[in-house]
This record gives structure tokens, C-alpha cells and sequence, in this order.
């Protein structure tokens, strides 16, 4: 499960998908902290089988439902397992309204337990493009100021079995591994 990743630049995000960013954040991010994320653009219509139109965003990293009564669960709400994502209340009403998003990324960052410690490991394409994470997004407002933030989280799958990724996380532990588009 991943809980720190690499963003990518706006050059980087350009040229991956042809969207300016005129905003550069922060690239190295963790739970609560503010990162791209792109969605379906609000009334694109898809034409003659050409991609949909998207719109980037800056939002959360960490999902937090609208329901939430402040932010700080967004601390525990960065990844949404694929198998229970359409039980849980964080998730479910973003994952019943397809609230998909993609997750630029130019890297994730795994702990490597093979050596019985955890040793942080860059994990990225082996071109060096930026790859794309699947993932849900939400709108919340601040019960307070009724300012909105949105937010997002990175759909994970089981990896027990996966030749690669079954290498991180304790020894011990199930292994999640985020969904690459």
C-alpha cells in the first residue's frame, strides 16, 4: 500500500497527457499533503473513440468523504483496497458515483523487508514516463467555512502472488499494490 509517491513536473505532466500545470506543488508527497490528480472533464463528450477530455486537479491525498467532519482522516484514507472498496463508508459513495480518477506519478515508494529491515525502495517505469495510478476522488466542505477541498485515493489489489511486488511490506503482512493504467 502505498503512502509516499513522487509526482510528477509540469513538464513531465504535459507530455504524458497533454495537460499544463501552471501550478507546481509539491513533488514528494505523503498522506494530507496537496497533489494532482486528473478527472473526467465535466461535460466532455467522447467523439469517434477519442480519449475523454480530462481535467487535473489539486486535492488531498487521502480521500475524505464528504460526511467527514474535518480533514484528518485523509491520514488514513490514501489507499482503497479494490476488493472492499464498494463496502467501506469512506469510499463507497465515491466508488457508487464513479468518482475514477488517475494518479500521475513519476514514482511510488515501497519499504523492501528482504533484508529484515524496512528499506525505502523508488519504484518507477523503467522508461522513466510518468504512470498513471487508478484511483477515486471526492469533494468535502469545511462544515466551518464551507470552502471545498477535494481529494483522492489510490485503488490497491492484492500482490501476494506478484513476482515483483510481493517483495515489499512486512514479510508477515497481506501485500497491496497499487492499480497501474
Amino acid at each position: 500500500m502505498c503512502s509516499h509517491y513522487e509526482a510528477p513536473t509540469p513538464n513531465q505532466l504535459a507530455a504524458a497527457f497533454g495537460i499544463e500545470d501552471d501550478q507546481q506543488g509539491k513533488l514528494d508527497l505523503w498522506p494530507g499533503y496537496i497533489g494532482p490528480f486528473l478527472r473526467r472533464a465535466g461535460e466532455a463528450v467522447e467523439q469517434d473513440g477519442a480519449p475523454p477530455q480530462l481535467d487535473l486537479l489539486t486535492g488531498s491525498f487521502g480521500l475524505i468523504p464528504c460526511w467527514s467532519k474535518d480533514i484528518k482522516i485523509a491520514r488514513r484514507t490514501y489507499n482503497a483496497r479494490s476488493e472492499t472498496v464498494a463496502e467501506k463508508p469512506s469510499f463507497r459513495n465515491a466508488w457508487r458515483r464513479a468518482q475514477h480518477c488517475i494518479i500521475p506519478a513519476a514514482a511510488i515508494y515501497e519499504p523492501d523487508w528482504r533484508s529484515g529491515r524496512a528499506v525505502p525502495t523508488r519504484i518507477a517505469r523503467a522508461d522513466g514516463e510518468v504512470m498513471g495510478i487508478a484511483g477515486l476522488w471526492e469533494e468535502w466542505r469545511d462544515p466551518e467555512t464551507r470552502q471545498v477541498l477535494h481529494s483522492y485515493t489510490m485503488l490497491t489489489v492484492n500482490a501476494d502472488t506478484h513476482a515483483f511486488m510481493r517483495n515489499y511490506h512486512r514479510p508477515d503482512d497481506e501485500k497491496q499494490t497499487e492499480v497501474p493504467l
